[in-house]
């Protein structure tokens, strides 16, 4: 590695990862906080497990539906603006879900909040592609989507604490939890405009050297990727590669969200306290956020996708079985970490994966298509625990329907190409 290298990677990774890591922490707590304020909030509102878990879910309706277009708008007039606008559309929304009064309500704010977050993780991921080259993007993804699991450890303890405040100036705690919560959100939003840079011609903090050394090597890496082929935006979204990467995180989705809807439910049958749950879920996601960061690294060392990806949903398909089998013991936790490792350990393989064959507006669309039927998971799995567990009494058997898809992204994974090196007359070897 060239000094100019290692000092633009490093100066790159610390004016862009840490912020948008913070507004990815952000949005998650915002997207999960539903499961611990469900713990009071569903009596108060008259949800049952079948309404709750249709309410949870369909978020991610109105997530995929505007997914796409909200990933293109963002390729035509730059992050600032865009990740700015979807961060204080979906702050108001969240701190809205505090003054739902009933299951229609409920539904409804839920959908348009999903409207309303649609296009901010892919956007970032999108981002990241105007920023980092190939070989880095792996760890990056992963120093990035750490704060997925971190948000659940974070923001369990916080989530229950907040609900604490009970009867404060005559709100239940779980109105507390949604109004408090919503407030990064707003400050952050606010901030982005003046933080972020959209491309790296703009990127004032780096010199003239850094600059163009960057932008090189991102062109060369395009011109590689539009040399096998150059797909447009409405080839993109129906290329069997992506729609195999779509189901692949399907699979993963409708499991890990599913389960993350109702782990709390599901440890407080323990008999432990609202705070003690708290602190409980939050373990399995500290262990996912340590396996996110050492997967990345490893998989951008090995130069290698497929195998990874495969082991890794093997994990998270092995250990749902375990909880399966385990539940309602404290032996299902256990499991879970192991399933957390296969769930968040599979991230930052998957993603550096559309970018080795699209590239401009079709990656913006086949990112943000990937992910939007991915992220149906977030509907799909919640209703699928929730009405198996009001029909059967019990979470086993759901839980085991939730194994079956990440099985099915297991096997589908073998089915990954691999990565494509070709040379480049002035950089040399690049490999995509």
């Amino acid at each position: 590695m060239s000094a100019i290298e290692r000092a633009t990677i490093r100066k790159v990774f610390l004016h862009i990862v840490p912020f948008t890591s913070l507004l990815y922490l952000i949005c998650y707590v915002d997207r999960i906080n539903v499961g611990f304020a469900a713990l009071t909030m569903n009596k108060d509102i008259g949800l049952t497990p079948t309404l709750y878990g249709w309410g949870a879910g369909i978020f991610f309706w109105g997530y995929c539906l505007f997914e796409v277009p909200s990933n293109v708008v963002l390729e035509k007039v730059g992050a600032r603006l865009w990740i700015c606008r979807i961060m204080i559309t979906w702050g108001l929304l969240s701190g809205a879900m505090a003054f739902v009064t009933g299951p229609t309500s409920f539904i409804i704010v839920r959908f348009l909040f999903g409207v309303a977050e649609a296009g901010f993780a892919p956007g970032i991921f999108l981002y990241f592609t105007y920023w980092f080259p190939a070989q880095y993007r792996g760890r990056i993804i992963a120093c990035y989507l750490v704060t997925l699991p971190l948000s659940v450890a974070i923001g369990a303890p916080i989530s229950t604490a907040l609900m604490e405040l009970n009867g404060l100036f005559g709100l239940a705690g779980w109105q507390w939890l949604f109004i408090c919560e919503a407030i990064p959100a707003l400050i952050g939003g606010l901030a982005v405009p003046f933080y972020m840079t959209d491309r790296p011609a703009q990127a004032h903090w780096l010199t003239v050297e850094q600059r163009n050394w960057l932008q090189g090597v991102l062109d060369a890496e395009r011109r590689a990727v539009e040399s096998v082929r150059v797909y447009t935006l409405w080839q993109s979204l129906i290329n069997p590669r992506v729609l195999s990467l779509s189901v692949i995180f399907l699979g993963i989705g409708i499991a890990s969200v599913g389960m993350v809807a109702f782990l709390p439910q599901i440890i407080k049958q323990l008999g432990v306290t609202n705070m003690m749950t708290g602190v409980l879920v939050s373990l399995p996601y500290v262990i996912g956020s340590i396996s996110m960061i050492a997967w990345g690294y490893v998989s951008d060392r090995m130069n290698e996708r497929r195998w990874n990806l495969v082991i890794s949903c093997g994990c998270a398909f092995v250990g749902m079985v375990a909880v399966g089998y385990t539940v309602g013991t404290w032996w299902a936790l256990l499991a879970m970490c192991l399933a957390t490792i296969g769930f968040y350990g599979m991230k930052p393989v998957f993603w550096p994966l559309p970018s080795q064959f699209l590239s401009g507006t079709a990656a913006a669309g086949g990112i943000a298509i990937i992910n939007s039927i991915g992220n149906l998971g977030g509907f799909f799995g919640p209703m699928l625990l929730g009405w198996v567990k009001e029909t059967t009494g019990g979470y086993s058997a759901g839980i085991y329907v939730l194994a079956g898809c990440a099985l099915v992204s297991t096997v589908l994974a073998l089915g990954v190409p691999g990565r494509r090196r070709t040379t480049h007359p002035r950089l040399g070897e690049v490999t995509v």
